[in-house]
Formats: C-alpha cells, sequence, structure tokens
C-alpha cells in the first residue's frame, strides 16, 4: 500500500509539474503571420531581401536621402508585397530609432466583420518576428486605460486577418532585434469620429509618454500603413478602378494624380486642414464608407496624423516637418526576385492592375 500511495503522489507531482508549465507557456499569446508569401517571415529570408534591394536598387536608396541621424517621429509606409515595395521599406524604416512603435493598421476585414466607428486593439502578448517573437509593449494596456470605453474595442478575430501591420515587422526588426509594437486598426470613420477619438488617445499616449520619461523620436514613434491607388479594371473583385483608363497615358495621369495627393497633404508641415484634403481626395463626401480615390489608408492615414497632430499639441513638442521619401508602383521597376526564397507575389501587376506606394517620414 505504501509504495502504492508513493507511486500516486510522485505521478501527482509530475502532472502538476506539466500543467505548470503549460500554464507559463500558455501566458505567452502570439500573432502567427497571415501572409508568408508576400512578405519575408524567417530571418534568412529578411537577409536576403535586404541583401538584393541593396544590390539591385542601389539608385533608388541612394534618392531617398533620408537623414538618418534625425529619426522619424511620425511615418508613413506601404505594406504591399516584398518584391514590389522594395527598396522603400529600408529607405523608410530604417530611420524609426525608437525602440516601441504604435502603429496605425489598415482594416481590410471591418466591414464584413461589421467593425467601424472604433480602433482596434489586440490582446496578444507577442507578435511573430523572423529573428524572434516580437514584443506588444505594455503601454498597451496603459494606453487602453485612459481611454473612454465607447471609443476602441479589443478584437482578436479582425487584428489576425490583417496583413498591413505585419507587412513591415520583418524590416522594423531587422533594425531593430528588440523592437516592441502597439497594433492599432482603423476601420471606416467620418473625419469628426477620428477627432473625436484621437483627442483622448494621444492624451494617454501623451500621459505613457510623460509618466515613463520617453522622448518621441528617440524611445516611441507612431507608425501609419498604406497602399497608395489601387488602379485597374481586372482582377479588382469585378471593379472598374480606372477613371482614367489602362493604357499607358491613363498610368500616367493616374500617377500624377497620386503625386498630387502626396504633394498637396502629405508633403512638409501637416495640418488638420490638410488632413481634410486627403479625406476630400480619397472619401466620398456624403458617404465616408465609400472610395474616391482607392487608397487603402484613407482612415489610417488621416487618424494617424490627427492623432500626431494632437500629440503635438499634448507634449508641446516642436511642430511636424514632413520628408517625401518615395513614390513607386508595383509595374515601374523590376521586382525583386523572391521566389527562390520560398516567397511569390500576392497578386499581379500589370497596365489594368497595379497598386501605387508612397513613403513620408516626420521628424
Amino acid at each position: 500500500m505504501t509504495r502504492i500511495l508513493s507511486f500516486i503522489v510522485t505521478i501527482s507531482v509530475v502532472l502538476l509539474g506539466c500543467n505548470s508549465t503549460e500554464s507559463a507557456k500558455n501566458k505567452e499569446k502570439v500573432r502567427q503571420m497571415k501572409d508568408t508569401v508576400g512578405f519575408a517571415h524567417l530571418g534568412w529570408q529578411v537577409d536576403s531581401v535586404m541583401s538584393r534591394i541593396n544590390r539591385l536598387q542601389t539608385a533608388e536608396l541612394a534618392n531617398a536621402k533620408v537623414n538618418q541621424d534625425n529619426p522619424w517621429r511620425v511615418a508613413i509606409c506601404p505594406h504591399d508585397d516584398h518584391t514590389y515595395v522594395g527598396w522603400q521599406y529600408p529607405a523608410l524604416l530604417g530611420n524609426i530609432k525608437a525602440k516601441t512603435v504604435i502603429i496605425f493598421g489598415v482594416a481590410h476585414k471591418a466591414r464584413v466583420m461589421n467593425v467601424s466607428d472604433q480602433i482596434v486593439f489586440d490582446s496578444y502578448t507577442q507578435w511573430h518576428g523572423p529573428y524572434k517573437n516580437i514584443k506588444v509593449s505594455s503601454i498597451r494596456e496603459e494606453i487602453i486605460k485612459g481611454l473612454p470605453s465607447g471609443c476602441y474595442q479589443v478584437n482578436d478575430s479582425l487584428q489576425k486577418v490583417e496583413h498591413s501591420v505585419e507587412s513591415m515587422l520583418p524590416f522594423l526588426q531587422y533594425f531593430n532585434r528588440d523592437v516592441e509594437i502597439v497594433s492599432i486598426l482603423v476601420p471606416s470613420m467620418s473625419m469628426e469620429r477620428m477627432e473625436a477619438i484621437a483627442q483622448p488617445l494621444s492624451k494617454s499616449i501623451a500621459e505613457v509618454i510623460k509618466n515613463r520619461k520617453m522622448r518621441w523620436g528617440d524611445d516611441i514613434a507612431l507608425l501609419i500603413t498604406t497602399d497608395a491607388v489601387h488602379y485597374g479594371d481586372d482582377d479588382w473583385g469585378g471593379k472598374n478602378m480606372a477613371p482614367y483608363g489602362v493604357d499607358s497615358a491613363g498610368y500616367k495621369k493616374a500617377v500624377n494624380h497620386e503625386h498630387a495627393i502626396i504633394d498637396s497633404c502629405l508633403k512638409g508641415v501637416p495640418s488638420k486642414e490638410k488632413v481634410g484634403w486627403f479625406v476630400d481626395y480619397t472619401v466620398q463626401k456624403n458617404d465616408y464608407k465609400e472610395y474616391k480615390w482607392t487608397w487603402c489608408g484613407r482612415y489610417s492615414i488621416p487618424f494617424g496624423l490627427i492623432t500626431a497632430l494632437d500629440l503635438q499639441e499634448q507634449l508641446g513638442s516642436e511642430p511636424l516637418q514632413g520628408q517625401f521619401v518615395g513614390y513607386s508602383t508595383s509595374i515601374d521597376h523590376k521586382p525583386i526576385p523572391v521566389e527562390d526564397l520560398r516567397m511569390g507575389k500576392t497578386a499581379k501587376a500589370t497596365l489594368r492592375h497595379w497598386v501605387g506606394y508612397a513613403s513620408v517620414g516626420y521628424r
């Protein structure tokens, strides 16, 4: 009997030990990559992509002329396949020096999930990174604590199907292995609603910065993700998104339209007036849920910039100064070769189906 009791006690201890180990593992909730085709998600893939960008797109990188001694406080970055966007990722993201990055992402699936008029956080403790998992900063809970309940939600279902935030994580981690993030998705909302949410959000972020004695740009930065125009009449879900036509003349007119948006709304010193112009360019006047010009960042850009402007006021910071880093399209240059890296393309690139990419940094 004594031996039986001893055996039972031993087994119980082992099982309790296993359960304790499992509980420790379960404390970490990792957000896995959604797109492992368009985006490098392993360390050796990122290293190879960066090597090829440096070798094949040296002229584009040189033309970006980013002063690496003066880091961005805010930045706008594309989020399409690495093969297409190429040089813009390192040209822009190499100048984010902050360890903590708040990322304002697009919410592509928000409509089908019936999400609007609230910003969306996640509850993950880590996100998959190519070199190691990327920690979600503890400031997320501090920020949320300072927000009115009606202006946000925590929705892992939406966060886990969204590709825009994860697109830039490999490059952020390439330049800083210890980068931490907070992901905030921005679904459809009117500019008035953006202003109503951005005000308490910026106040909450400002409190975190002050309490932790952080420096904006050096310790914490805001990163906004968007692709520019989605253009063409082929393979866009049956939609014709080519108001200028799909020949070479139409392409040139569309690109000129893109530069008109960037020049008037995103370059130089940002202002809420310029944000309003961007909304007028991209969103239907009588229905803010509908495109006027097909930038998927029609909500993330204005919301992110309004938050940045409010944060500038909350902190009494010097006015932000914008620098245009670059513009390209999926058909104006040769894609970076990635097929041998177990990667590829998630969409075609032709005159009838192409995407624009714009990157801007603000110091």
